[in-house]
């Protein structure tokens, strides 16, 4: 090869080295919060990126005054093995807190802030096939909040207000998306019955079983699932108006298949533990009413969780919670949906055994490490039943804290 070819194979390849570089450094980048909170004393230490290491406090750092607890806070400079600089983050000392950790399963029962609508059905009239709610623009998930200038909870409310219109255009006001809409809907009468239709079904209330999470003695809390309570036919998280959770006595197990996820079957109690304040993206938390009858443990900060061996705390048969192996394959702590910010897959033969891995009602099942509770069960993966996804449990505890406010 000529000199001048080798120099110019040289220079490229230092080019796609330092792009390579770069692209790994603007990664590593956003793969670190601008934020970390640590306990008073304790070294900001990255579990999940070892090689990241915090230099010490910029000067200037200085404690918050007036707070109910001191909390400092301070400027760090993350180094790439303590050497290249990546990212200057702040870090807020708070001490830390410990909950009631549960495991157990508990019921939902939710009634919806409107009617959630969750199909259309064509009416016959005298003009033939004719779907008002359609024609007027609404859509699978919109939640009609009022019709005719009365508000509507429910779906025999909105039966009535239809009635009362007695065929004029009424106003439907309804949320899509967090946004609210106003449309004009025009209902028919049935061909047979002359009774005046929307073309619309909704839905005002759900049900159902997940897993309890943690309860907090010093505020009084609960928080469980890990996710937003949905509607089954839409996807559309449930807007609240109230609810309570229940204790539930697990009866069965369907076991999970790669591509048909198993479930958890059991039958509602009837003791209400607690009233919902929230049914958030990331779980569903309010006022607990039962005896805090778990195991105290520490909440883990995320940077504290590290890939490797953990255990789910889960009840699967009648009985008490059980600790079952699993294993932490990864740590996202900057991922856009915190319910992913773990991966898990389980390696406990028994619980294998019993149900092929995560089933659906174990959604909340606490995730424990190093004597921590660091996070919860959310999603269970369709194809590979064995893995699923968690949420980072300080994430769960700062929305418990703030729906009970």
């Amino acid at each position: 090869m000529p000199r001048k070819t080798r120099r110019g194979v040289r220079r490229l390849a230092a080019v796609l080295a330092l792009a390579v570089l770069a692209a790994g450094w603007c990664g590593l980048r956003a793969a670190l919060p601008d934020t970390f909170t640590l306990a008073p004393g304790e070294k900001l230490r990255i579990a999940a990126l070892p090689f990241v290491q915090a230099g010490p406090a910029a000067q200037g750092a200085a404690a918050a005054v007036g707070a109910a607890e001191a909390d400092a806070s301070a400027n760090r400079t993350l180094r790439l093995f303590g050497v290249v600089p990546v990212k200057t983050v702040r870090t807020v000392e708070q001490a830390r807190r410990t909950v009631s950790v549960q495991g157990t399963p508990f019921g939902v029962k939710m009634f919806a802030d409107g009617a959630l609508v969750v199909a259309f059905s064509d009416q016959y009239t005298a003009l033939g096939t004719e779907n008002p709610a359609k024609e007027a623009g609404l859509r699978l998930g919109d939640l009609i909040v009022s019709a005719g200038g009365q508000p509507v909870r429910n779906n025999e409310e909105l039966a009535a207000a239809i009635a009362a219109a007695g065929g004029a255009a009424i106003e439907i006001v309804y949320t899509r998306d967090g946004e609210t809409c106003t449309t004009t809907l025009a209902p028919v009468a049935d061909r047979d019955t002359g009774t005046w239709r929307a073309g619309v079904w909704v839905r005002d209330s759900s049900a159902g079983i997940g897993t309890l999470t943690f309860t907090d003695p010093e505020a009084g809390s609960f928080a469980g699932l890990g996710h937003a309570v949905s509607d089954a036919d839409t996807g559309t998280a449930f807007t609240l108006l109230s609810g309570e959770i229940v204790a539930v006595a697990v009866t069965s197990v369907q076991k999970g298949a790669a591509g048909a996820p198993g479930a958890l079957r059991g039958e509602f109690a009837g003791d209400t533990l607690g009233t919902i304040a929230a049914n958030d993206a990331t779980g569903v938390y309010g006022r607990w009413q039962g005896a805090h009858s778990g195991t105290a443990m520490p909440i883990a900060y995320p940077q504290e969780v590290a890939p490797g061996p953990a255990e789910i705390l889960a009840t699967v048969d009648g009985g008490a919670p059980r600790r079952y192996a699993v294993e932490i394959e990864r740590v996202n702590l900057t991922a856009a949906d915190p319910n992913r910010n773990l991966l898990i897959r389980v390696v406990d033969d028994a619980l294998l055994q019993t149900t092929g891995g995560i089933v659906q009602g174990m959604s909340g099942s606490p995730v424990l490490q190093d004597g921590r509770l660091v996070g919860a069960l959310t999603h269970v993966l369709v194809n590979d039943p064995v893995c699923g996804y968690g949420i980072f449990a300080d994430t769960m505890l700062t929305r418990a804290d703030a729906a009970v406010r």
